[in-house]
């Protein structure tokens, strides 16, 4: 039976050849003079745009790799925020900040926020990182989303996330609904 796979398989890779290398050439891509204009007008307008979203770094509360993050807005139930730390409010959109520099986290968080809040979602889960330092520093973007997500009008409130889903590296995030304005808080 070995044999006549064997057979079979050399009849039918007759005439073909191997790859000599196993990296694919793309080729080098040309220079689209218009697109790095338009790329490059854009990059400008959206570092004005930065400072208008509200998310002041004035401030930063460092939190350690290991360190459970836990806050509310005031009148936000603590019913709400103990189901919200036991997992028992679904999160319905995922984030993942890790690898990504400060500012790019940043945008990238409002970004989020905002289309969360469009589509009227209750809960998402933001994965930060624990970010654990050889040189000894505390982790960024960890302490920056946790002074983000302070400031931001639609987060009712965040907690760190159970094991399963990320622990002490990611946060349930509660967001206020619009259309619904009232109930959640």
């Amino acid at each position: 039976m070995q044999d006549d796979d064997f057979s079979l398989f050399a009849s039918q890779m007759q005439g073909v050849k191997p790859i000599k290398h196993d990296r694919a050439d793309t080729g080098k891509p040309k220079t689209d003079r218009k697109h790095l204009a338009t790329a490059r007008q854009a990059a400008t307008v959206r570092q004005d745009a930065t400072t208008v979203d509200g998310l002041s770094d004035q401030f930063v509360i460092d939190v350690g790799p290991e360190d459970d993050l836990h806050w509310a807005r005031d009148g936000v139930q603590e019913s709400q925020m103990r189901k919200l730390k036991v997992g028992q409010i679904p999160f319905e959109g995922s984030l993942d900040l890790h690898g990504m520099s400060v500012e790019k986290a940043r945008e990238t968080l409002w970004a989020f926020l905002a289309e969360a809040v469009k589509f009227e979602i209750r809960c998402v889960r933001v994965t930060h990182g624990k970010a654990v330092r050889l040189d000894g520093k505390r982790p960024m973007i960890k302490s920056h989303v946790n002074t983000w997500l302070r400031q931001h009008a639609h987060v009712l409130g965040f907690t760190s996330c159970q094991a399963r889903h990320g622990g002490a590296g990611a946060v349930y995030v509660m967001l206020k609904r619009t259309m619904l304005e009232g109930r959640d808080e």
